[in-house]
């Protein structure tokens, strides 16, 4: 069973975003996720993580994600609580790690209408954005039903543990 609806207030960022900018090369000497979590952003925005809120999305421009392959970017935006994030395109590196690490993204391509500050609802199953702010929906094409599993069970790795242990 999966968690339909993602609800959230937006925070924003351009197009573009690097993996370096989502989690800086400065701080990978570590994977523990809560560590990863206190610098996530902090090149584009130093303010990010005191501002946000468990539960918050990001709203961004084309091409997020882009840059290395590091996992360390959606294992960062997740711990930080991060709960999905929106852009038009997404680099097909981080695409996939974000899935594998149970990190929600849609691509929508009115992205640049929703505005920081403003709160919205995913529904993942509709695939549909409302912008609760403007009361304004948007389509998307739905996660397909096996990367969704991914979703719900937390990351890629969980999913395998939960197959092995028949669940």
């Amino acid at each position: 069973m999966n968690k339909a609806n993602i609800n959230g207030k937006v925070w924003t960022f351009g197009k573009d975003i690097d993996t370096d900018l989502i989690i800086a090369a400065r701080y990978l000497n570590t994977s523990v996720p809560e560590e990863l979590a206190k610098h996530v952003m902090e090149d584009a925005d130093p303010e990010f993580v005191s501002k946000m809120s468990p539960g918050d999305i990001i709203v961004a421009g084309e091409n997020f994600g882009c840059g290395s392959s590091r996992e360390h970017a959606p294992i960062a935006l997740k711990a930080a609580g991060v709960s999905a994030i929106i852009a038009p395109t997404f680099a097909r590196i981080f695409y996939r790690n974000a899935f594998n690490m149970g990190l929600p993204i849609f691509e929508l391509e009115e992205s640049a209408e929703i505005s920081e500050g403003d709160t919205v609802t995913v529904d993942m199953n509709a695939g549909t954005v409302t912008n609760n702010t403007t009361n304004k929906e948007y389509n998307f094409t739905p996660i397909p039903a096996f990367m969704q599993e991914l979703i719900d069970a937390g990351g890629l790795m969980n999913f395998a543990q939960n197959e092995i242990e028949g669940k």
